[in-house]
């Protein structure tokens, strides 16, 4: 339960201090929702207020019952000035997106002081300009500062309760908002739509309320896919018939526990294609498909990870998305989206608790907005004690250095890089130079289609073999982890229907394709994928190096996963024109096989970065619209730190920048 504090207001206070409670006109209730708290609006902003766990109580007070929005201030001082709550009020004006000048009508001053606190003469004609009623002081107790709503009874007791902010999804990333229940480490949804909006609203908390918190990700707003389990919420995998089998989440799988344990906030669950399937945008049935804000804003989202990738390069209230990443699910939302994003080393966090697409290839990325910030947050998230069992994914135990000792050559393949739109690669050319020369790392050309001909490995040289082995590890992981529990289950609840399942899942189930793959084929097909995962991570990114753990004697390599500098749709009959318009599965011409292939088989670390934008005319708008470009940065599996701390340093060079949210990423 959330800990609620009981207090009185102090004696003897000045006659500013002595104003009867008085509730506030401009408080607008608009619902109760399902569980009793309560959603009232500011002006035009709406607001969550968690009434049924408040977190303090004030007694002896006196005034009209009702609402009021007030503000919990917190100083050091036994003495509080004017200009030290001018400064602080100004502070949390400047910080917070949840807290304004509303909340200003009631105030709490929570100081630390040991004897009885007090005002100067001051902060009377300041509280004045914002006709506040002053609530009360309060002495040596605990509570954070920021907005509450307080609701006053007939006995003079009010109550304090968190306040949320509703913001509407209007690109329809989200499924819902959450946010934390009375229990502890259990979240709640918010799926409540109020009349006047048709979007989600998603309810997010004061940053206020984490200024004292010291933790690396504390207040930091966060969106989940919905493939991951948080205790108190539904995980549907884009399925509804899913969500009808399986039950409400009772823990939270390890890799958002973590986030959560580091000050993280749960604040939505986010849309996934179903079952992280990568069906076209026009193949999505159960999920309305999300918007991605960028250019004309009918652009694609790509496949699985959309809603996240999306998400953050269209809410500045949103600072992170996780997803996750088999094919390509974090690293082609990322591109299309022009936001940070990252399939990490296999391996390098557990996947327990989360809906499977392939356990063997599955792994967990995260977007973000800001270079430096967003490769600090993976470096706080993926710690060893949640590295992934080998077992799982068939590959040897990782290493992950972190050092600045950073890798010594860069491939350059143009076979690999966004040809089709001139301007665009007039950006990856620049990239590279930027990186030889500010951080010292040699070019050389390869041609990576000979390389891999060249091999006399079979899991090398015969991409069939390589693709086979791959597709096997994802449908059998399907087949005995959820396509047979639903079918089964579905059968047995509806007199042996099969359940209603989009189309790029439906046929291989409906013939039960997958039923026929053993686990010695299974085995077999591991082992495959380990063979090309040591090529690729010792002899190719390795230069020849086996050892684990390696990074400063490694290469790079930089190749295009998203749409070369063309505009991809959400709308099939969009894609027309190869020469003006792009589709995501794109393979450049005279290679053996996409770029985007590679680490999602070898395991190796490969992160999408937003260098630019360049102009299209759009279809939709009529109108010169802007489409982001982006390179995908490849290293040695277990060199994802070292990746994010050259990220870190190119950032500080300028080299790589910070992206907006809406229509242009720069």
């Amino acid at each position: 339960m959330k800990k609620q504090l009981s207090v009185a207001v102090l004696a003897g206070l000045p006659s500013v201090l002595a104003a009867p409670f008085k509730r506030s006109n401009s408080v607008q209730t608009l619902a109760s929702i399902r569980n009793g708290d309560l959603v009232f609006q500011l002006g035009e902003i709406s607001y969550l207020a968690e009434t049924t766990s408040p977190v303090a109580t004030i007694s002896g007070l006196v005034g009209e019952p009702g609402y009021a929005p007030v503000t919990v201030l917190k100083t050091s001082g036994c003495s509080i000035d004017s200009d030290s709550l001018s400064s602080t009020v100004n502070s949390y004006l400047t910080i917070d997106d949840v807290f304004n000048e509303h909340f200003l009508s009631g105030i709490v001053l929570a100081s630390d002081c040991e004897s009885t606190a007090g005002l100067d003469a001051g902060p009377s004609s300041f509280l004045s300009s914002f006709n506040t009623s002053l609530v009360g002081i309060l002495s040596g107790v605990a509570i954070e500062p920021g907005p509450y709503l307080a609701a006053l009874d007939s006995s003079g007791t009010a109550s304090l309760s968190l306040v949320n902010r509703l913001y509407q999804d209007r690109y329809r990333d989200f499924l819902y908002g959450t946010y934390a229940a009375p229990e502890f480490g259990v979240y709640q949804a918010f799926p409540d739509v109020l009349a006047e909006f048709q979007d989600p609203l998603i309810p997010v908390p004061s940053r206020i309320y984490s200024l004292s918190d010291t933790r690396p990700l504390a207040g930091l707003r966060i969106g989940v896919k919905d493939l991951y389990d948080v205790a108190g919420l539904q995980t549907s995998a884009g399925s509804r018939a899913w969500a009808e089998i399986t039950p409400i989440a009772s823990t939270t799988a390890p890799s958002i526990q973590r986030l959560i344990d580091l000050g993280g906030i749960v604040v939505g669950k986010q849309k996934t294609a179903q079952f992280a399937s990568g069906a076209d945008p026009w193949d999505w049935y159960d999920v309305q498909y999300p918007f991605n804000p960028r250019g004309d804003e009918w652009l694609t989202c790509s496949a699985s990870s959309s809603g996240g990738g999306c998400s953050i390069a269209a809410y500045d209230w949103l600072d992170y998305a996780i997803g996750s990443d088999t094919g390509s699910s974090v690293r082609r939302p990322a591109a299309v989206s022009g936001t940070y994003g990252n399939r990490p080393s296999q391996g390098m966090i557990s996947l327990q608790g989360v809906n499977p697409l392939g356990a063997a290839q599955d792994t967990a990325g995260v977007f973000g907005r800001d270079p430096s910030t967003w490769a600090q947050f993976g470096r706080n998230w993926y710690i060893p004690d949640l590295h992934q069992d080998p077992s799982i994914n068939g590959l040897e135990p990782l290493v992950v250095p972190d050092s600045n000792d950073f890798p010594s050559t860069i491939y350059y393949d143009p076979d690999y890089l966004p040809v089709r739109n001139p301007a665009a690669n007039q950006l990856v050319q620049q990239f590279y130079a930027n990186l030889s020369t500010a951080m010292g790392i040699d070019t050389v050309t390869t041609n990576l289609t000979r390389t891999l001909m060249d091999s006399p490995i079979r899991a090398v040289h015969n991409t069939t073999y390589r693709n086979n082995a791959s597709t096997l590890l994802n449908t059998r992981t399907q087949w005995v982890e959820v396509a047979e529990p639903l079918l089964t289950a579905w059968a047995e609840r509806y007199d042996g229907r099969f359940p209603p399942i989009d189309p790029a899942r439906r046929p291989g189930w409906v013939a039960r394709t997958p039923a026929n793959f053993t686990q010695a084929q299974y085995d077999n097909a591991l082992a495959i994928k380990r063979n090309f995962s040591e090529w690729m991570n010792h002899d190719f990114l390795g230069n020849g190096n086996p050892t684990m753990g390696s990074c400063s004697d490694s290469s790079l390599w930089i190749y295009d996963i998203g749409t070369g500098g063309l505009p991809s749709y959400r709308e099939q009959t969009l894609l027309g024109n190869p020469a003006v318009t792009a589709r995501l599965n794109y393979t450049p011409p005279g290679v053996l096989t996409s770029g985007v292939n590679f680490c999602s088989f070898a395991g190796c670390a490969d992160y999408t970065l937003p260098i630019g934008q360049v102009s299209y005319f759009s279809n939709i708008t009529r109108y010169q619209e802007m489409v982001p470009v982006t390179i995908s940065l490849v290293a040695k599996r277990g060199c994802d730190f070292v990746l994010f701390n050259l990220i870190s340093r190119l950032a500080e060079l300028g080299v790589l920048q910070t992206v907006k949210t809406g229509r242009t990423a720069f």
